[in-house]
């Protein structure tokens, strides 16, 4: 009988998504025990238990601050997002903060729900008031985004149709990125650089150490008086205190995130959201659909693509016998691994081995059945993190 994978998800996946594990094959569920691989969004699993059967997990969305990284890399499990798979939906709601601030939208909506006169005196009310609202257009304003993959460069080139100048800096921009941003965005030389020169600055990073209060009040003083900085990225990547001193001081026009905090709820000039950056159908089918496919190729055929922790590694097969081994990246591995699995009478067919920081992987296609007696040996050699024998499915 056909091993059926077994697969628990912590939250609501997108049936798109799960609609792709075949029944014959997979069992899905929110109570799976020993699960082979756990789904999740937003659900915090630094405190849960995360049993020893798991060999991957999969973030039906792009960040994975919620999942304890550095233990599953320990572990030799990868974690796998679904980068870009929500990038329109953030981009969009990036378009309408833009406008919110350039309108002044907020105030304008609270003004008119707090007028209060008789049918005969509200238009007159209106009229004396709306001055006060006056907005600005977004032609020719410079919009700088810090952050240029892919979210930053689909709000690079809206802005730039919307007739606005862009600066960008980003200093860790892949090859791929670089290739997706319009030629008429300016690259800035650092972040004080781009801060200085914008009307408005949209985030668009992950939260690393190094960008943990990336906008700071250094940085704050730096911007133009008047200007917009909006965070629909992470919520520490701006010093709260920080900012809410600019705002209080004038320097600062509005503060527009998707993150309500307590250090900046009700003030006048913050437009929280409540995390609304990928909450539409479309990104969550995006979301799910891609994460279950790489979550699906790993625990099928070895192969990763788009986790956080390990290195891409594909190959394809030459061989219904395949064993893939995740193991620190240290050398002579690649040696001991071909010597354990000669002793174990294996003919190595191919091989492919990539590393990623103190992280390698390998994927070994062999001849002829592999005895478990085999991934014991490679299990024992020291540095090995992970291995299984992995026969094709039919």
């Amino acid at each position: 009988m056909t091993y059926r994978f077994r697969i628990l998800t912590l939250n609501h996946i997108a049936s798109q998504g799960l609609e792709r594990f075949p029944e014959r094959r997979y069992v899905v569920g929110k109570a799976v025990e020993s699960p082979d691989a756990i789904l999740v969004r937003s659900h915090d699993m630094h405190a849960m238990p995360i049993a020893p059967s798991v060999r991957a997990i999969g973030r039906a969305g792009s960040g994975t601050n919620n999942i304890p990284v550095a233990e599953m890399s320990g572990r030799g499990v990868p974690v796998f997002n679904a980068p870009g798979a929500n990038a329109n939906a953030v981009k969009e709601l990036v378009l309408a903060a833009l406008l919110i601030a350039a309108r002044n939208i907020v105030p304008a909506l609270d003004f008119v729900a707090a007028l209060d006169a008789a049918p005969g005196d509200l238009d007159r009310q209106v009229e004396d008031g709306k001055k006060a609202f006056a907005g600005i257009e977004l032609p020719q304003r410079t919009l700088g985004i810090v952050g240029l993959g892919a979210i930053g460069s689909l709000v690079a080139d809206t802005a730039l149709k919307l007739g606005m100048k862009v600066v960008g800096f980003d200093p860790e921009i892949t090859v791929d990125a670089a290739w997706r941003l319009p030629s008429s965005v300016h690259k800035a030389q650092s972040t004080e650089e781009l801060l200085k020169r914008s009307d408005f600055v949209t985030l668009h990073v992950p939260l690393l150490p190094v960008t943990r209060h990336l906008i700071n009040a250094p940085r704050l003083a730096a911007m133009k008086p008047g200007s917009v900085l909006l965070n629909f990225a992470r919520d520490a990547l701006i010093d709260a205190e920080a900012v809410r001193a600019s705002l209080d001081a004038g320097h600062l026009k509005y503060y527009l995130c998707d993150f309500p905090s307590a250090g900046l709820r009700g003030h006048p000039r913050v437009v929280a959201l409540p995390h609304l950056g990928a909450s539409t159908e479309e990104a969550e089918a995006n979301s799910a659909v891609m994460v279950v496919d790489q979550v699906r190729e790993y625990l099928e055929n070895g192969a990763i693509a788009n986790a956080v922790n390990f290195p891409n590694v594909d190959m394809p097969r030459e061989s219904p016998y395949r064993v893939a081994i995740a193991n620190a990246n240290v050398p002579n591995m690649l040696g001991q691994i071909s010597t354990a699995m000669g002793h174990a009478g294996l003919n190595i067919h191919n091989m492919v081995n990539k590393s990623r920081g103190e992280m390698a992987y390998t994927l070994v296609d062999v001849d002829s059945p592999v005895p478990e007696s085999a991934v014991d040996a490679v299990a024992a050699i020291d540095g090995v993190l992970s291995v299984r024998a992995i026969p094709q499915v039919p």
